[in-house]
């Protein structure tokens, strides 16, 4: 009696089992090829809701610095560290992120970082003294640093591969958007309401992101042994060529020091970490000759970046004699200029090379840049220099997307985490590049002098960008 009674159990579980095997086989095939639509728009919400969220909160942090340093009894160059502890935290643990994202799932180390990031922008909106703001920035860093890479590596899982460069394109154009807008609306937050309201408007923009997490894929997770020795030298390697490549010009041998202990670092992790299939730093993907030139490409593009951004206000207002918001003015058709351009570089990808596509991008984004050194000063320079810096944000917008791309496409999916991880680094090292470089136009050149040079140094860092990019046309790698 009992026999027959467990028969019809049995079976019926035998059923729901292979149900729930063909059920998870399914699952294993979206995600393998992007996921089905409903669900694709509720993961993308989250991916692009994430990277605005981080993105902005870093836009509209810059305009506050007068006002916390002044509120919390701090010197200026006490408050700087608001924004230098961010960062420090993001680069720090950009590929240690990466790492842990490989190993515990993609989804729980995404949404455990815009978990962390919207607890700490809370924290920063409490801070009573600024230590207090500091550690909460260090916090909101290591958030970022989990956000960043792994939202990129999510959109391989999100997408069909032959929509991958549509979805880097939206992706370009959300972090275009938001870094356009942020100082306007951390102007608006800040004529209506004090400063922690920069940070506490986060809170539901975070919880609506953490909601829309729960469609996001679930890539199957690699099978590696975390190092907390390469983490730690990780950490140091970073942190100590960041703050000594900030101090390098000013103080030549603390920033000296800095960097060779950045140096032995380096040399430290590459040789503990070569053997290993999966290294911390992706020296496996290193290898790839399309890869290495996508990182390569996009450290000289960035490095032109972040030296034009900095020598760009100088420039009008010093040389052209005009105001601040006109210099803000001037400068706003750039990331417009990547705004349109991402959504057309996404389509082109499809037709053009796009190693032939990144080169055209950045050699129109040296273009730009170059005419911006060059314009003569006399009659009204103000219109040519809004047209050249839209050229050169046309140009950027038309390299990023299908660099991105290739970073991605040329790395396994199961290291795509790494590949995100790697763009995110090669990103930082050419900002940091590109302030170091401006530091050492102006501490070696008069002013005048110092930012032609400084606007021709990153004309050049974009053309050899360009360069690069037509250097993987050669490449004969394997796109896995």
């Amino acid at each position: 009696m009992l026999t027959s009674t467990l028969q019809p159990n049995s079976s019926s579980t035998t059923a729901r089992t292979a149900e729930t095997r063909e059920a998870g086989d399914a699952n294993a095939v979206h995600d393998a090829d992007g996921l089905p639509l409903p669900r694709r728009c509720l993961a993308v919400a989250a991916i692009l809701g994430a990277g605005v969220l981080v993105v902005l909160d870093g836009a509209i942090a810059n305009i506050a610095l007068p006002g916390i340093a002044q509120q919390l009894q701090a010197t200026p160059a006490d408050a700087v560290w608001i924004i230098t502890a961010y960062q420090l935290a993001v680069v720090m643990f950009l590929l240690p992120a990466s790492a842990v994202g490989e190993s515990f799932g993609y989804r729980r180390v995404f949404a455990g970082g815009v978990a962390l990031f919207t607890a700490a922008s809370v924290l920063c909106a409490l801070a009573p003294s600024l230590p207090w703001l500091v550690a909460a920035r260090c916090l909101q860093g290591l958030g970022s640093a989990a956000v960043m890479p792994l939202g990129l590596a999510l959109l391989r899982f999100t997408y069909p591969r032959r929509l991958l460069a549509r979805s880097i394109a939206w992706n370009a154009l959300a972090v275009a958007a938001a870094s356009a807008s942020g100082p306007t609306l951390g102007a608006f937050i800040l004529s209506e309401a004090s400063w922690p309201w920069l940070f506490a408007v986060n809170l539901p923009i975070g919880l609506l992101v953490l909601a829309a997490c729960t469609g996001l894929p679930s890539p199957a997770r690699s099978v590696r042994r975390i190092d907390a020795w390469s983490i730690g030298l990780n950490a140091v390697m970073f942190a100590s060529f960041v703050m000594g490549s900030d101090r390098l010009v000013a103080r030549p041998l603390y920033g000296g020091a800095l960097l060779a202990l950045s140096a032995a670092c380096m040399v430290l992790l590459v040789r503990r970490e070569m053997p290993k299939p999966a290294p911390l730093i992706p020296l496996d993907l290193l290898r790839v000759h399309s890869f290495r030139a996508s990182i390569i490409a996009s450290v000289c593009c960035f490095t032109g970046q972040m030296a034009s951004l900095v020598a760009l206000p100088f420039y009008i207002q010093h040389e052209l004699g005009r105001s601040a918001v006109t210099a803000g003015l001037l400068m706003t058709p750039w990331p417009l200029a990547v705004m349109l351009a991402a959504p057309l570089s996404a389509r082109l990808a499809r037709r053009v090379p796009s190693a032939w596509l990144c080169a055209a991008g950045s050699a129109c984004f040296a273009s730009g840049l170059a005419l911006c050194a060059l314009w003569p000063l006399h009659g009204n320079p103000a219109l040519p220099i809004a047209a050249f810096t839209s050229l050169a944000g046309l140009g950027f917008g038309f390299f990023q997307t299908p660099n991105n791309q290739n970073m991605l496409l040329s790395a396994p999916k199961e290291r795509s985490g790494a590949a995100g991880g790697a763009q995110g680094t090669a990103r930082l090292t050419g900002l940091t590049l590109g302030s170091l470089l401006m530091s050492l136009m102006f501490e070696l050149l008069p002013s005048h002098s110092a930012v032609h040079w400084g606007l021709a140094m990153a004309a050049l860092a974009a053309l050899a960008g360009s360069v690069a990019s037509l250097l993987r046309s050669t490449a004969r790698d394997r796109v896995v």
